[in-house]
């Protein structure tokens, strides 16, 4: 499968930056262009026709949301991932009703930003490799969040994820305290970006709580907890 074409959607240039180096350091990408204004995103994304842009909801000149409602408009193919300090639920909303195909919080950790980026081509992959549509095929390309109560749909478990691994990492968060990845593939045996994988999918289907911390060095990373049941 060909690399990735993706476009940077980013007003602040320091951010911008950051997201350039993080793309380098990933195989299954390849840059082609970066866009300071919203009226630069726009033009670069109909000139380019990149396959995924990384989107900013905040510009100078306007709103990013809005280029995510051209873009649904126009038939465009190209995919959207929304890298935002927006925290309000109505932006969230807004997002998900524009078919955005993921939704990060900033600052941007590399570690969600690369997973992301993998759940988005291997969805690529599996969509291009379609030749026949049935129910299943569906089910498999559609995201699926658990039932209520974070309790798991072992029969609809997305692909690299396991009901033994699944069940074995729940044990080790279950004392509550935030957890890093890093600390979960430890005590597993397991990689870190295999016990990241689990996590996410865990923080998609409300079972945890992901938190950014600072380290000493001021890097930020990703802590995972229980969430917190509310009566």
């Amino acid at each position: 499968m060909p690399p990735i074409r993706l476009l940077i959607a980013e007003d602040d240039r320091q951010i911008a930056e950051i997201q350039r180096r993080f793309i380098q350091r990933l195989k299954q990408v390849e840059l082609c262009g970066i866009a300071h204004t919203l009226a630069d995103a726009r033009e670069q994304a109909d000139v380019l026709k990149p396959d995924l842009i990384l989107l900013d909801v905040y510009f100078p000149d306007g709103n990013g949301l809005d280029l995510l409602r051209e873009l649904r408009a126009s038939n465009s193919s190209s995919d959207v991932i929304l890298i935002t300090a927006a925290k309000e639920v109505e932006t969230l909303r807004t997002a998900l009703r524009g078919g955005v195909f993921d939704y990060i919080l900033k600052p941007l950790v590399f570690e969600r930003l690369e997973e992301a980026i993998k759940r988005f081509c291997d969805h690529a992959e599996r969509l291009s490799a379609l030749k026949h549509l049935g129910q299943d095929e569906v089910d498999a390309l559609l995201p699926r969040n658990s039932g209520e109560n974070g309790n798991d749909n072992h029969h609809r478990l997305p692909k690299g994820i396991d009901v033994l691994t699944l069940d074995r990492i729940r044990e080790v968060v279950a004392d509550g305290k935030p957890w890093s990845a890093e600390e979960v593939g430890g005590v597993m045996g397991a990689s870190r970006t295999t016990a990241r994988r689990y996590l996410e999918y865990m923080t998609g289907t409300r079972t945890l709580v992901a938190e950014v911390t600072y380290g000493s060095v001021g890097r930020p990373e990703r802590r995972y907890r229980m969430q917190r049941l509310t009566a």
